[in-house]
């Protein structure tokens, strides 16, 4: 039999099983449950528990408490919760108030990072000095450090470190909660709720104060912490807070220095079991994560994650300075040393100090380094970065990747098609030179040209009295007081110190050896 419930917003179809044949027991009692959520299929014994169950899918949370504003689906749960507030165990860290003493010890230990010995714990693991109560969980525990999963599902082929986590998960696939869409059994009508918000796309749980949704409201509590810089767990040793009690438990191994988890391939050690199994698929190939939209597979979940925001355009992390967007977090890290002037990566050599790793890193190559490892095949010139010779090999290709969106012209580099935009449809940043009007898009274009106008050679030579108005004329320069050559001609295997030489000779040799389309073509 089949009725509709009606609240002030919602309608519901209420399913009533009245012949005992078709009523589905639960497997952990004998009691008969007809009254059916139709909205979840989860069973009641009362016609009441439904009704405060579907105040829970309707948003319905009609008992709000006075004193904080939180809302209940019934009375007796409001009840429950004006204990806390007369309750007389408070939480000195955070000002939480619980039930009891106990509760309280247990609730305080998330602060300190404390984990309680409740019961004897005689056996030890050698690797991470982790205590069990019995032999078998200490047996089930190394597995952790090894990788080693022994234990494998018939049914789905997914492998376990231990017998009772392979047990746990077989009851998924004899339980009754089975996902339409996709198939997934899940171990409680709750669960199945929760992942079919996963096909739907369901976010009821909204942030009032920069309207991101989330599936379940524990991610909406954990994102609030963001806005009010909430981090009520904190380390004893060196007082770092945190917004979570599982960063918290990772942050103490920084400090203990444990590394429990090993790599049987290469070695290399891990805080966590999960970072081990990252790692591992790094020497399998296995890549379980796939996106989609354009196929692209990935190790970890995180970085498919991320990934996603290349198709949806989300830039989620915002600089409070400037307002600029971010698609990742160390993105924004980054940006926001230009507002504060960090520049954490010192050069060793020269003391210059950059804000990024990697322009330390181009910077030892292309300043400290005589090393050369990428040649050009058409004329035999070296480089020091292979972006380097990607960008000069379009000058033989004659490839031009860059167009105008205005007209038909294309370029070789961005910066060209940039000087077009700025000179020819007045696009882009702008930097006039108060003598000539010759426009420029960055300020240090601009500087280098008015050096010109003023006759200023800040640059000189240290072998010979010339001076030169940029660093790259000096460069080029410096090449005669040296035997170093990194020009070859192409067609007969001469070297020449400087660029202008080299295309001088080519034009000549190809002429005496009949290749007089070859310069023509570059």
């Amino acid at each position: 039999m089949m009725y509709v419930m009606h609240t002030d917003e919602t309608s519901f179809a209420v399913k009533t099983e009245a012949d005992s044949d078709h009523i589905t027991e639960h497997s952990h009692d004998d009691t008969p449950r007809p009254y059916v959520c139709t909205v979840c299929d989860k069973r009641f014994t009362q016609k009441r528990s439904l009704n405060e169950h579907k105040l829970i899918h309707s948003g319905g949370m009609l008992y709000p408490c006075t004193q904080c504003g939180k809302r209940f689906v019934s009375q007796s749960y409001l009840n429950l919760h004006k204990n806390l507030h007369t309750s007389r165990y408070k939480c000195t860290e955070c000002g939480k108030h619980c039930r009891c003493s106990r509760d309280l010890a247990v609730h305080s230990r998330i602060h300190s990072g404390e984990k309680p010995i409740d019961k004897p714990r005689p056996y030890v693991c050698i690797v991470c000095n982790k205590w069990f109560t019995m032999k078998a969980g200490l047996n089930d525990h190394k597995l952790t450090h090894s990788g080693e999963k022994l234990y494998s599902c018939a049914q789905c082929g997914k492998r376990f470190i231990s017998q009772s986590y392979l047990n746990n998960h077989k009851n998924i696939h004899r339980s009754r909660y089975k996902c339409t869409e996709c198939g997934k059994h899940c171990r409680c009508s709750r669960d199945l709720a929760v992942h079919r918000k996963s096909h739907s796309g369901e976010k009821p749980f909204e942030c009032n104060l920069c309207s991101k949704r989330f599936s379940q409201s524990r991610g909406l509590l954990v994102h609030r912490r963001t806005h009010s810089g909430e981090k009520p767990y904190n380390c004893h040793v060196c007082h770092k807070a945190f917004s979570l009690s599982k960063t918290l438990h990772t942050h103490m191994s920084i400090h203990t220095g444990d590394k429990p988890f090993e790599c049987q391939v290469c070695g290399k050690t891990f805080r966590q079991s999960s970072g081990l199994t990252n790692h591992v698929r790094i020497h399998t190939g296995e890549k379980p994560y796939r996106c989609h939209i354009c196929n692209k597979a990935f190790n970890e979940s995180g970085q498919l994650k991320r990934h996603t925001r290349v198709h949806t355009g989300d830039k989620p992390y915002n600089c409070h300075v400037c307002d600029k967007a971010f698609r990742f977090s160390a993105n924004l890290n980054t940006h926001m040393r230009v507002h504060t002037g960090d520049k954490p990566y010192t050069c060793s050599v020269c003391n210059k100090s950059f804000r990024q790793k990697g322009g330390l890193t181009s910077h030892k190559q292309c300043v400290h380094s005589y090393r050369r490892p990428h040649q050009c095949p058409y004329c035999g010139r070296l480089f020091k970065r292979s972006g380097s010779l990607k960008l000069h090999v379009r000058i033989h290709t004659g490839t031009k990747p860059y167009s105008c969106r205005h007209c038909t012209s294309s370029f070789r580099w961005l910066e060209q098609l940039k000087q077009h935009l700025l000179k020819s449809h007045n696009e882009g940043p702008c930097l006039t030179c108060n003598i000539c009007d010759k426009k420029f898009n960055r300020s240090s274009q601009l500087e280098a040209h008015l050096r010109r106008h003023e006759g200023v050679k800040p640059y000189p030579c240290s072998m010979c009295p010339m001076r030169f108005y940029t660093t790259g004329g000096l460069k080029d320069h410096q090449r005669v007081h040296t035997d170093f050559k990194q020009f070859c001609c192409g067609l007969c295997g001469k070297w020449f110190n400087r660029k202008l030489s080299v295309v001088y000779h080519f034009r000549t040799c190809s002429d005496k050896l009949g290749f007089n389309d070859v310069f023509s073509t570059q």
